[in-house]
């Protein structure tokens, strides 16, 4: 039973969490009538990340982020339709260069890390660089002796950089309405649509049962891929479930920050901005060459497709990016949760290999 005491924090937590949605709402329709990039991911981030380091106590709710996710994956796999399926075969070399690339750059990152702060150990500065998910590489550096708010702090600015820096840039270049496979389905249809909620949220409880990281993303999209593949045309996500799915997922992304995040090593913090406008800047070359290099069809992809699949940024933030954009939305997501995948697998064995060659001492 809940003491009337322990209301209080209740309350007060449910109080700002309120207000946080809010600022949010706001902030996305200030960002859409400005006519940024991402307005209902980008303005939730921007706000809620300058009010959290200003020492506002807003919030976000696991419930929430999970929904954000749900919604993502689950609107990312209806793209997966049979011949979009049969058109990611030839990128098989692709996505495995796309892993070798970011398995590449998080140790070229890492090394920069450790010459710029000498006094880094070597855990810290291999799993802050590593181009995966901020929580498991948290995990990972927790179990290896690193740093965790060194990480988590590397992690939260280098997804805020590129989910900045990409979209804006692409903006600025009038890059977007690329994308050569739309949906099969634009039509919501309200019967369909709540079997392909529950289907979908389904698939992310398995997913969650067993285990595995990510389970409202990877689930739905597995789900709503699965379906989508076989020629099951349940209906359309509203637009309105896809814009709360970004309007959530900012804010995850925006509460990460903190009134002492400025204060984390600015030094380090540098090297993270330095490094991560570095990768940006080499990923861009890096998928220039390879889009030369793919054809699907007979026809080459375009880099910014590539970049969006191989930049240092997250799985939900980049395929949101190709889905607003309309940029190869299956291809940009094929290469993410590859990557995904891969260098989650990994990145612990790497580091423990190499530190038992003394390569990281």
């Amino acid at each position: 039973m809940t003491t009337a005491g322990s209301t209080v924090p209740d309350a007060r937590r449910l109080a700002w969490l309120g207000t946080t949605l809010v600022l949010a709402m706001a902030a996305a329709w200030a960002c859409e009538r400005l006519g940024t990039p991402l307005p209902w991911m980008i303005g939730p981030l921007l706000a809620t990340a300058a009010g959290c380091m200003a020492g506002v106590p807003l919030r976000t709710a696991a419930p929430l982020r999970n929904a954000g996710q749900w919604a993502i994956g689950t609107a990312l796999g209806l793209y997966f339709t049979p011949q979009v399926l049969a058109l990611l075969t030839p990128l098989a070399p692709a996505l495995l260069a796309g892993v070798a690339w970011a398995l590449l750059i998080g140790a070229l990152f890492a090394a920069m890390l450790r010459r710029a702060m000498p006094g880094v150990d070597a855990a810290t500065a291999h799993f802050a660089a590593a181009i995966g998910g901020a929580s498991e590489m948290a995990a990972l550096a927790e179990r290896h002796g690193g740093r965790i708010d060194m990480v988590a702090a590397a992690h939260s600015l280098r997804v805020l950089l590129v989910v900045l820096v990409i979209p804006f840039g692409y903006q600025a270049a009038g890059l977007h309405g690329l994308d050569t496979t739309p949906l099969a389905l634009h039509e919501v249809r309200p019967g369909g649509l709540a079997l392909l909620a529950l289907a979908t949220a389904a698939g992310s409880l398995v997913v969650r049962r067993l285990g595995l990281p990510n389970p409202w993303v990877l689930g739905s999209l597995a789900v709503a891929a699965a379906l989508s593949g076989a020629g099951v045309e349940l209906s359309a996500l509203p637009r309105w479930i896809s814009n709360g799915g970004q309007l959530f997922i900012g804010i995850a992304l925006g509460t990460r920050f903190s009134r002492s995040f400025l204060r984390t090593a600015p030094r380090w913090l540098g090297a993270v901005a330095l490094g991560t406008l570095a990768m940006i800047a080499a990923s861009a070359g890096f998928a220039w060459l390879l889009a030369q290099l793919v054809r699907i069809e007979g026809t080459a992809l375009h880099w910014a497709t590539v970049l969006l699949g191989t930049s240092p940024g997250g799985i939900a933030e980049m395929c949101i990016t190709a889905k607003v954009l309309q940029l190869g939305v299956p291809v940009v997501t094929a290469f993410h949760v590859v990557r995904y995948i891969a260098v989650l697998l990994l990145t612990g064995p790497l580091y423990r290999r190499r530190a038992a060659r003394g390569v990281l001492a």
